[in-house]
């Protein structure tokens, strides 16, 4: 995964140097501004960043559809150590879903009170990573624990046009 953020970094160390700057620029934002719209700035920057973020990553890992996204998850997936607790439902080479019971991300941004934040840094990067792929992977989540949601509940499904014949399933850990 490219990043202009030197390497040895957990995926949380990261999500904690970037709220440090920007918890100060969204609070200021909302006292000059009013809270709706400086959460509306915020947000407009924040998933244009993640669209063009997980775009140039789709762009950098070889194959499509499924086989492109289920290798950027497994690029992903090492950074991600210990930040969450995963209970597998189904993994095969068809769908893959999951819930993520317990969530250093959405601890840190409650105890900072910015669980919308933490949502836009976090939780919508797995929408835009899909949407980066471009096409074959359905994606659906009903809840999040950042959210205030019980787990968050992952559901993958390949589309039915890019099921393959035969083949690995796709490339997790966990």
């Amino acid at each position: 995964m490219t990043s202009r953020v030197p390497a040895g970094l957990t995926l949380l160390e990261k999500v904690k140097i970037q709220a440090e700057v920007l918890v100060p620029i969204l609070r200021t934002l909302r006292s000059k501004h009013g809270t709706a719209a400086g959460n509306a700035l915020i947000a407009e920057a924040l998933r244009g960043w993640q669209r063009e973020l997980h775009e140039r990553i789709a762009a950098e890992t070889p194959g499509e559809g499924w086989s492109k996204w289920s290798g950027m998850v497994a690029a992903k997936l090492p950074a991600l150590e210990g930040a969450t607790e995963i209970e597998w439902q189904t993994r095969s080479r068809a769908e893959l879903a999951f819930r993520i019971t317990k969530c250093a991300f959405a601890e840190f941004f409650r105890a900072l009170d910015e669980p919308e934040l933490g949502a836009l840094l976090t939780c919508e990067a797995d929408i835009h990573e899909v949407d980066a792929v471009g096409f074959g992977v359905a994606f659906e989540r009903k809840q999040t624990l950042m959210q205030g949601g019980d787990y968050c509940d992952f559901r993958y499904r390949m589309l039915a046009h890019e099921l393959p014949v035969r083949g690995p399933e796709p490339t997790t850990s966990g």
